[in-house]
């Protein structure tokens, strides 16, 4: 085999790859939100996870990335283990239709597709139907680079005794497909070049399973690089992967001569025969661990027990390696730690109502600890953020990112708003001074309404729900309405003698910030209109 078949050959190979991955890109920017929406509900029932896995995989065109947010997932506790082992098993399907597309000889076709492809792109000015022509290149790309490799692989129907040890070594032929994919971090790549060398018709079907089975272990080491750093919920998640692969590969190679004639009876061609092995084993394995899906991640428990000690500090959501595998999943995680980041300050303005109505000191300095929490996680939010905004979203995802960014800035501003009653309490004690009984009562008024608006516009946030942010509208309507009456009440109390001057003119502040949460919190809520605003575009962009 000369050096330009060589270099033909990997070249082959790294443009199916490419082909693989500019797809999976297109699709993401494609589908935008709708990703974003999806991925928030991989956390369902096992049977659900495993639908919505193999969709999402199907989307992102590798399995990889699907198993890297589910580690990730569990890692800060999005997704219980069980519920991630669904989704897993969805993964190992949705990664087989790669292979199955490949299957088809269709090179003219794809060159068509190149160029309508390329016509898209260049014609048109709209990003996302320059999305659309990038997909259909690297829809061609598939299958330019599987005739690359074909071509050159020809000389082995000459030279059949190169690969006479895979047939007569099986465990050969299995660390072959294992090494591969270990290389290419890719097993639609593995699935590929076996279908390549198996049309030369020099290694024989079963031997070309036995390296499918070595390619399905060896893609399951991006899951474990992943976990590597995480917590111990992480590392179970991964290894369940590893075990799945394992168990069920050694269930195949029990019965290898029975599933090599199942196979043989699905597909007259080779390569298609190949890709049915591929999906079928993948397939036979869901069903064997989806009964036993809460058993199963007992076991894995058992191996990796939990962490009984852990203890969420900072952001949790804000994993890296989710901006790689799936900017929607990276956008949703800004969603998610802005949402944790309110209910923290909502936290704050509790105990504040706490220190200031029912003189709780002891509250102070957790409000003081907090408040650096909060601050040190808005910097990681937005720097986090900006590393996202940076990968080339969606329109909707960008507006989303953007939105959810903006709303930041409110809650770091509720936490200021915090401090703030906090010092208040602090001057009240160091001067000697007390609120009157009134104005402790009209206080804690204000304080209810607005802890209640705050508490509504984060649920809305989390539902996502527009009817309860329309709620916080009009709280927070109320809540201005109240300032006002309570501070002319005040006011007549400070000048008929019924309040100190001094208190008279910390309470006047308290109901300022109060009043001044409650425009954050009418911040937040808008956020959802934004929300539904994008559905609703993308909605009609369908139509």
């Amino acid at each position: 085999m000369s050096v330009s078949a060589v270099l033909q050959v990997l070249a082959g190979v790294g443009i199916l790859i490419y082909g693989i991955i500019i797809m999976g890109d297109s699709l993401q920017i494609i589908a935008g939100d709708r990703l974003r929406k999806l991925i928030g509900s991989l956390t369902g029932t096992p049977i659900k996870g495993m639908l919505v896995g193999t969709l999402v995989t199907s989307i992102l065109q590798s399995s990889s990335a699907t198993t890297v947010m589910v580690v990730s997932f569990v890692d800060v506790g999005f997704m219980t283990l069980t519920q991630a082992i669904g989704v897993i098993l969805g993964a190992n399907i949705g990664t087989t239709v790669t292979g199955q597309l490949i299957a088809f000889d269709i090179t003219n076709v794809a060159y068509l597709c190149a160029l309508v492809g390329a016509a898209i792109c260049i014609l048109c000015h709209k990003k996302r139907r320059k999305q659309i022509g990038v997909g259909i290149i690297g829809f061609a790309l598939l299958f330019i680079g599987m005739n690359m490799m074909q071509e050159p692989l020809t000389f082995l129907k000459d030279r059949p005794d190169l690969l006479t040890a895979f047939g007569s070594h099986p465990g050969l032929a299995f660390m072959a497909g294992l090494i591969i994919t270990l290389i290419v971090q890719s097993s639609s790549a593995t699935v590929g070049l076996t279908m390549a060398v198996a049309a030369q018709g020099v290694i024989p079907l079963q031997t070309a399973i036995v390296i499918i089975l070595g390619d399905n272990i060896g893609t399951t080491i991006t899951a474990v690089i992943a976990s590597m750093g995480a917590n111990r919920a992480a590392k179970q998640a991964a290894a369940a992967h590893v075990m799945i692969k394992i168990l069920g590969t050694a269930a195949i190679l029990m019965v290898l001569p029975m599933y090599t004639m199942l196979i043989e009876l699905t597909a007259t061609t080779i390569s298609r025969q190949v890709a049915n092995a591929h999906t079928i084993f993948n397939i036979i394995i869901a069903f064997m661990f989806l009964p036993f899906v809460s058993q199963y991640a007992k076991f894995i428990r058992r191996i990796i027990p939990d962490d009984k000690n852990a203890v969420a500090t900072g952001t949790i959501y804000l994993n890296p390696v989710l901006i790689t595998a799936s900017r929607a999943a990276a956008v949703d995680a800004v969603r998610k730690e802005m949402i944790r980041l309110a209910c923290l300050t909502l936290q704050m303005i509790d105990n504040c109502r706490r220190i200031l109505i029912e003189n709780n000191e002891k509250l102070v300095d957790d409000v003081g600890r907090t408040e650096l929490n909060v601050n040190e996680m808005t910097h990681e939010i937005v720097r986090y953020s900006t590393e996202t905004g940076q990968t080339g979203l969606s329109t909707d995802l960008s507006l989303l990112l953007n939105s959810c960014t903006n709303a930041v800035g409110d809650v770091e501003r509720i936490g200021d708003h915090a401090t703030n009653l906090v010092e208040m309490y602090q001057y009240l004690q160091d001067h000697k001074l007390s609120l009157s009984r009134m104005a402790l009562e009209e206080g804690n008024e204000m304080f209810e309404l607005v802890i209640s608006a705050l508490t509504k516009s984060i649920q809305a946030l989390e539902d996502e729900d527009p009817a309860l942010a329309k709620e916080v509208l009009a709280l927070e309507e109320r809540i201005d309405y109240m300032e006002k009456t309570l501070r002319a009440q005040h006011i007549a109390r400070l000048n008929a003698g019924g309040c100190s001057p001094g208190a008279g003119v910390i309470f006047i502040d308290i109901l300022s910030n109060l009043e001044r949460v409650g425009d954050h919190a009418n911040n937040l809520a808008m956020v959802v209109f934004d929300i539904e605003r994008l559905h609703h575009s993308t909605k009609t962009a369908k139509v």
